[in-house]
C-alpha cells in the first residue's frame, strides 16, 4: 500500500473512530435524561387547569369539585390528587340538594384511602347554615366522617364556638367538639 495512503487510511480509521465514540458518549447522555423524565411515581399523569366536574358514585351525582389547578400521581406510591391552588367541594343527596360545601387553600386526595386533606383557609357550611373554619380538616370518605385535631371555630345562628379537635359525619350535621374553649354568645344586629 502506497504510503499517502496508508497515511490518508489511518486518517480515516481514527476520523471514525473518534465518531463512533463521541456518538455513543451522547447517546448514553440521552438515556440519563429519559430515564430521568420517565420517574413515574414523581410525574403526574393529568395537569388540568380551570376545573369543574361531577363525581358520581352508582350514576348518583355525589360531588361537584371546582379547582383552579388539578394535579394527579396515580403512579406514585400512594397515589394522589393534588390541588395546589385550593379546591371547593359540594356534596349533593340524592335530590341534588347541597348538603355541605368544603373549600381550602391546599387540598391533597388519596385515591386508594378516599382521604381528603384540606388545609390552610378551610372553610365548610353545613346544611342548616352553621360555619365551620380551621387551618386542616380531614375528611374520611370510608368513614363517612369529617375531623381536625386543629383548632376550630363553628358560627352558628346565636353563638360562635370555638375549641380544639372536632369530628362530625359527613354532611356535618352531628358533631363533637373535643375541648372546647369559648361558646360566645351573637348580638341580633
Amino acid at each position: 500500500m502506497p504510503k499517502q495512503l496508508k497515511y490518508n487510511y489511518i486518517h480515516v480509521t481514527v476520523a471514525l473512530f473518534v465518531t463512533v465514540i463521541c456518538f455513543l458518549a451522547s447517546c448514553a447522555d440521552r438515556t440519563e435524561k429519559v430515564e430521568a423524565i420517565t420517574d413515574r411515581a414523581n410525574t403526574p399523569s393529568l395537569r388540568a387547569t380551570e376545573v369543574l366536574t361531577v363525581v358520581s358514585d352508582s350514576g348518583v351525582t355525589r360531588y361537584r369539585i371546582n379547582a383552579q389547578e388539578w394535579v394527579i400521581y396515580d403512579q406514585a406510591e400512594v397515589p394522589y390528587w393534588d390541588f395546589p391552588k385550593g379546591i371547593r367541594v359540594e356534596q349533593f343527596n340524592t335530590q341534588l340538594d347541597v348538603v355541605a360545601e368544603i373549600e381550602g387553600d391546599y387540598a391533597i386526595y388519596y385515591e386508594k384511602k378516599r382521604l381528603w386533606d384540606l388545609r390552610d383557609n378551610v372553610k365548610a357550611v353545613n346544611l342548616e347554615g352553621e360555619q365551620f373554619e380551621c387551618n386542616q380538616l380531614f375528611w374520611d370518605e370510608n368513614l363517612e366522617k369529617i375531623y381536625s385535631d386543629d383548632s376550630i371555630k363553628i358560627t352558628q345562628k346565636d353563638k360562635i364556638i370555638e375549641g380544639y379537635g372536632f369530628e362530625s359525619n359527613q354532611s356535618m350535621t352531628k358533631y363533637v367538639i373535643r375541648n372546647t374553649i369559648g361558646i360566645f354568645p351573637m348580638s341580633e344586629e
